[in-house]
């Protein structure tokens, strides 16, 4: 196992869900663009295959020359792979389909699952202040890659029947991880997603989580929103797309929250 964590001040941050259309990365790219909003300096590695963050933050599929496929396999920096977006304050390691022949290509690695945190620790993530890591909708190498490398993770959860029977696999594998790989690794915080007023089922699910994770569920509930959902297409986060939406003002709550979790872990 590598050392513990390096000196670097930023905070890493893993958003994940091993089951996918929870609003992962959504939530991802709007929390990212939130904290850049504040003036954090935030980069968002992208670890799914699909890429729907780095399209979400408007970098087409031809200008990823660089990705974080490359910066894992050790053939490229980080700084190199980086690319700024349209967001001020935030930059992104976009991801290709490359990243679906990693675990293959690196399966004979004894430090395999220590890649991205070794480039993380490294000189040029120094100058982020957030780093957030948007997993693949599975609990493979590459999200234990992201575990690894992360000071705590972050859930989003769908409001729906299952929610709660996905979560506890999530929060087995966190220990998992915590007991092997991360003995620092903590919950940042569950965030309710796709939340409908109007249905008593959503108001029932997130009743049940907060009674099964008390202070750990964030008080901000993130709405079913179209504009969130029309703000992909365009190559946007929502925050930009349409600011006014209540998705939009939702996310800019979580990452209030977020950096008040932060510095009372820090105070404390």
């Amino acid at each position: 196992m590598l050392g513990t964590m390096s000196q670097v001040k930023n905070r890493i941050i893993t958003v994940a869900n091993q089951k996918g259309g929870v609003g992962k990365t959504t939530t991802a790219i709007n929390l990212a663009t939130a904290l850049a909003a504040i003036g954090e300096r935030v980069l968002i590695v992208d670890l799914d295959p699909q890429g729907n963050a780095s399209t979400g933050l408007g970098i087409e599929r031809i200008n990823r020359d660089l990705s974080s496929y490359d910066v894992l396999m050790y053939e490229a920096e980080l700084s190199e792979a980086c690319q700024k977006t349209a967001v001020p304050n935030l930059d992104i390691v976009p991801s290709t389909m490359d990243l679906l022949g990693l675990e293959m290509e690196i399966s004979g690695d004894s430090q395999r699952a220590f890649r991205l945190k070794k480039v993380l620790n490294g000189s040029d993530a120094v100058q982020y202040d957030y780093i957030l890591i948007d997993c693949p909708p599975s609990l493979n190498l590459l999200t234990m890659n992201a575990m690894a490398a992360a000071h705590s993770v972050l859930v989003p959860l769908q409001c729906e029947f299952f929610a709660l029977e996905g979560l506890s696999q999530l929060l087995e594998t966190v220990g998992q991880v915590r007991d092997t790989l991360n003995p620092d690794l903590e919950i940042q915080g569950i965030v309710m997603t796709m939340y409908d007023s109007r249905n008593k089922l959503a108001h029932q699910v997130v009743a049940d989580v907060r009674e099964n994770l008390g202070e750990k569920v964030y008080h901000t509930l993130i709405p079913r929103n179209v504009r969130v959902s029309e703000a992909p297409s365009y190559g946007k986060p929502a925050i930009l797309y349409d600011l006014a939406c209540s998705g939009s003002q939702a996310y800019l709550k979580l990452a209030s929250e977020v950096i008040q979790r932060e510095r009372s872990h820090k105070a404390a």
